[in-house]
């Protein structure tokens, strides 16, 4: 069953109206409700094709028309693909968005390798400390749901969680309402087993969907660290460097880029080293030279590390790796001067990204 545009907004005035006030609605009132500017007989000819197509009824005669079942249903159907619309809308920006982040980050790794004739590394965003700020449920398939996930900075994250029950419209209508009441504002890190639980016993017999999705929130944003992404450039600087390029240290480097497992490792150390920092250092610069470094491939190498932090508390980590004689000087002004403005970068509308250095 299709409407026109009229008899559309018509509907939805009179079951927007009888929502309210309980009472039937009359062909005055929907005159004055609408923006059609029509005329209360040009409404009363349309009402009377809605009720004849059974989307309204009239109670009694001289009474006003009030929504049937199948009103209803219209409405709710109608309703359900706006705001699925909405969302996809939203996630095609979220996505282009992420996208953007991610780029920028790529290009910031090759400029800097270019600038200071070093290697360097770039991770993206961790999310286990950022708030959750929307989560949208949709089925993909009878026992299939999509969970999109939007965090602060407007990055979105998608799961699949595959459902061992089945869900009505409605019900997935209500666990929106609920998973974004009871998380939206929360980080990762504060969703306890108390909010789980309690968000479970409001779910009813929907409870373990509720805890699958929040699994596979969880499993998406990777709280736990694992899957780090880690952005590098300028590998084959190593060569300019002597020292550098004997076949086994070389070798070993380029692995080290490669594999990035021992890259991960330096990321985690250096936050480490950060949170137990007692200097006061407000810099966040992590500097490791030769014996110091957490690994033994770069042992001849040295690292400066700078922790990046934009607006709605996305952080992450920016690596210089050369040899032990880098020029320290231009490398510590360098991360001083771009941590500071990465936050007004990545703000600043997107334009063409596609020069090179």
């Amino acid at each position: 069953m299709e409407l026109d545009q009229r008899k559309l907004k018509i509907l939805n005035a009179i079951i927007q109206t009888y929502q309210e006030t309980g009472e039937p609605v009359g062909s005055r009132t929907i005159s004055k409700f609408t923006d059609l500017n029509l005329s209360s007989a040009t409404i009363r000819n349309e009402m009377a094709d809605l009720e004849e197509m059974g989307l309204i009824v009239q109670p009694h005669t001289s009474a006003g028309r009030i929504p049937t079942d199948l009103g209803y249903r219209y409405y709710v159907n109608q309703l359900i693909e706006e705001k699925d619309q909405q969302v996809s809308e939203m996630k095609d920006f979220l996505i282009q968005r992420v996208d953007r982040l991610e780029l920028l980050l790529k290009q910031m790794a090759k400029i800097l390798a270019a600038n200071t004739n070093y290697a360097t590394m770039i991770t993206g965003p961790s999310y286990s400390s950022t708030k959750l700020k929307f989560i949208q449920l949709s089925r993909m398939a009878e026992d299939k749901l999509l969970v999109v996930v939007v965090v602060d900075g407007n990055l979105v994250k998608n799961s699949i969680v595959n459902l061992k029950e089945e869900l009505s419209d409605q019900d997935v209508l209500s666990l929106n309402l609920l998973l974004n009441s009871g998380l939206n504002g929360l980080s990762l890190n504060e969703i306890n087993l108390g909010i789980i639980h309690e968000l479970e016993v409001k779910a009813g017999i929907h409870g373990n969907v509720v805890k699958a999705v929040i699994d596979a929130v969880a499993d998406a944003l990777n709280a736990d660290g694992a899957d780090m992404q880690i952005f590098t450039s300028g590998a084959t600087n190593f060569f300019k460097y002597p020292e550098l390029t004997t076949s086994s240290t070389a070798s070993e480097l380029i692995h080290t880029f490669e594999d990035k497992t021992e890259l991960e490792d330096l990321v985690r150390k250096a936050a480490q080293d950060l949170q137990s920092d007692e200097s006061g250092s407000k810099d966040n610069i992590q500097v490791y030279i030769g014996n110091e470094m957490p690994m033994q491939t770069m042992k001849d190498c040295s690292v400066v590390t700078a922790h990046y932090e934009l607006k709605d508390g996305i952080k992450g980590t920016i690596g210089i790796i050369g040899p032990k004689r880098m020029n320290y000087e231009k490398v510590l002004d360098t991360l001083r001067n771009l941590t500071a403005q990465l936050d007004i970068i990545f703000d600043e509308p997107s334009g063409d990204d596609s020069g090179e250095t």
